[in-house]
């Protein structure tokens, strides 16, 4: 029997090389990955539209109420005074950095504060006031001092267990070479580095010259401190002098190494 003639092998190698050529893409198929393209960024766009409408434009997310913690001399209602938060504002846009400026500012009595967004409606604020390590009488008031020497209030009535300062340098060379202001600071770092049961009971801290600081303890007792210098040291020295002496009127810790007691 005859095998398939040349045209007949011809054309069944045709159809073969048209099977095995590779077939075209459908072009519904890109288009559908297309059209979902176009739906998700129109989706994504809904969205933040959406978001931006709620946290601007809406009423669900304004500053409606201020939430104040920490304060203990001042009362709530001047610190909100103070802060003067945009009520009724989008809460987004509050400005919790103009906010705690102001509160420094208009109250010199705040160390610190923290301004929070409190979500949906409130705005916080965590007080933290400055407190009085001594007082400089001025006439019948008196001037609160902290622990940097800052003179933040001028209250009517001298606070509970805060020393006052007395400060008379005259016209000595601790006046001329360091000024009043840095004999104050001296003060204020000899009363922070006053240990929490001597620090109770001191009623003055006395200031002659700039290594020239005693205290006046409650009992006429006294304290020859010297210079702010070595504070940590002398305060750990006092409070052993004042266990080994209870009954004691004078302390010498000037010279830490060599300490002195006196007086009973």
């Amino acid at each position: 029997m005859a095998g398939p003639t040349t045209a007949q092998r011809g054309t069944g190698q045709q159809k073969e090389t048209r099977d095995r050529s590779p077939r075209p893409r459908v072009q519904g198929h890109r288009m559908s990955r297309r059209t979902l393209l176009i739906v998700i960024a129109a989706a994504v766009l809904l969205l933040g539209s959406g978001a931006v409408w709620a946290l601007y434009g809406s009423s669900w997310l304004r500053a409606e109420q201020v939430r104040i913690t920490g304060v203990d001399v001042l009362t709530p209602a001047e610190v909100e005074a103070a802060a003067a938060v945009p009520m009724g504002a989008p809460l987004i846009s509050v400005d919790t950095d103009a906010v705690a400026e102001r509160l420094r500012q208009k109250l010199p009595r705040i160390d610190s504060v923290d301004v929070v967004r409190s979500w949906p409606h409130g705005i916080g604020l965590k007080v933290t006031e400055r407190q009085p390590v001594l007082l400089v009488k001025k006439g019948a008031k008196f001037i609160e001092v902290d622990a940097e020497g800052v003179r933040f209030a001028t209250v009517d009535k001298a606070p509970g267990q805060v020393p006052l300062l007395e400060l008379t340098p005259g016209r000595s060379a601790s006046q001329r070479r360091f000024g009043s202001e840095r004999l104050v600071r001296e003060a204020v770092r000899v009363a922070g580095d006053l240990p929490d049961g001597v620090a109770g009971e001191t009623r003055v801290v006395r200031v002659i010259s700039y290594d020239s600081v005693s205290l006046g303890l409650t009992g006429n007792r006294t304290v020859i401190w010297g210079s702010s210098e070595e504070g940590v040291v002398k305060a750990k020295v006092l409070t052993a002098l004042m266990k080994a002496a209870p009954k004691a009127g004078h302390f010498d810790v000037s010279a830490p190494t060599a300490p002195a007691v006196s007086g009973s």
